[in-house]
């Protein structure tokens, strides 16, 4: 194999697929990235066994073939080359290493052979749908922060992404929840979404795909089936792994009767909560909220630390109460918020909470209290 490649290219393309790399393994191959070269490209891949990466670049291959090397390695001698610089990479059966040139500077790497590398099918990808690439951005940042990071209840680990179909109107929604918090985002589906199985995406998965997405065109290609997921995004595609397991109901904890209605400047009500938060006991970061017309009361108290309060103005006319909340989830929440404007909507301080963007009806956010 011998090709000549500009750097930038190989930058970016070396950037999707070492990111996958666990920076551990166990099995030696796994530590390195597939390079693929013949007809004008060369192809990277790399997998974790539950993930692949794949991403094409031109090139100019004088002779084709196929090697591995380590791929987090080769990202970092690129990335300290010279802006501009073009890269030789070269490799023949007599030296059993990958050579890496530009200008005077020269390193040998030692590869493994490409035909132990495991590739990862793509067959039983049956269902076929082309999203705007901004919508499925917004689907992914309005949700991943309420994804669990407990492996106890692992089905809780992923994005629930799935079809579903209220007055008559068929809606792709990602679903998020860590038992303590969830958040809804959904978009018209696109078409060939009715009938579309529900697939729970993996964390990492979804950190990856949303990584993948800065740099895609205006559409993605997204292919399902019960078992796999995989995004194209024009030369560079993710293939993987869902989580095997079902993922709750959580249309139940929804609230529907909260008619206990707060309107607060959302910029506003997360600076007071993060100062008030400043003095809060790390472990559970307790914030208690006395409600009352026209005002919001904040209150943290610690034993350690001492005391908190502050007040800030909301548009509210019921009955007071006192309800208590996670200081982080609830500035997690103020911070998918597009207006300057949240909307609260309470039911009594031991249900669970709905809160709403003005700005955005596809996104709904549920809060359960703790008790103060």
């Amino acid at each position: 194999m011998k090709l000549t490649i500009e750097r930038a290219a190989l930058l970016k393309a070396l950037g999707h697929v070492q990111s996958v790399v666990e920076r551990r393994n166990t099995i030696p191959i796994l530590s390195n990235a597939l390079l693929s070269a013949s007809h004008g490209a060369l192809t990277f891949s790399a997998t974790d066994l539950d993930m692949e990466i794949t991403d094409e670049v031109p090139a100019r291959v004088e002779v084709p073939g196929q090697i591995t090397a380590p791929a987090h390695t080769l990202y970092e001698i690129v990335r300290k080359l010279p802006d501009g610089a073009e890269v030789e990479l070269s490799f023949d059966g007599d030296d059993p290493r990958l050579t890496v040139s530009a200008g005077r500077s020269r390193f040998n790497l030692p590869v493994l052979p490409a035909g132990d590398f495991p590739v990862m099918s793509s067959e039983g990808l049956s269902t076929h749908l082309l999203v705007d690439t901004g919508d499925l951005m917004r689907l992914i940042d309005k949700t991943r922060f309420a994804i669990s990071t407990e492996e106890t209840r692992y089905y809780l680990n992923g994005l629930y992404l799935h079809t579903v179909v209220e007055n008559g109107e068929t809606k792709l929604r990602a679903v998020a929840t860590d038992g303590h918090r969830l958040a809804l985002a959904e978009m018209p589906a696109p078409e060939g979404a009715a009938g579309s199985p529900g697939v729970i995406v993996p964390r990492k998965t979804v950190q990856e795909a949303r990584r993948l997405l800065e740099t895609a065109g205006e559409t993605v290609e997204l292919h399902l089936s019960p078992a796999k997921v995989r995004f194209n995004f024009g030369r560079a595609a993710l293939t993987s792994k869902v989580i095997d397991g079902s993922f709750p109901d959580y249309a139940r904890v929804i609230p529907r009767d909260n008619n206990r209605v707060l309107i607060v400047d959302n910029a506003l009500f997360a600076a007071a909560v993060d100062r008030v938060a400043t003095i809060s006991a790390e472990k559970s970061r307790s914030v208690k909220m006395a409600v009352e017309p026209g005002r919001v009361i904040l209150t943290v108290r610690n034993m350690e630390a001492g005391q908190a309060v502050e007040e800030v103005e909301v548009d509210y006319e019921g009955e007071g109460f006192e309800i208590g909340f996670n200081a982080r989830y609830l500035l997690d929440v103020a911070g998918q918020i597009q207006e300057n404007t949240a909307e609260f909507r309470f039911a009594d301080p031991a249900s669970p909470t709905l809160v709403l963007d003005p700005a955005d009806a596809g996104v709904r956010y549920v809060l359960m209290p703790l008790r103060v």
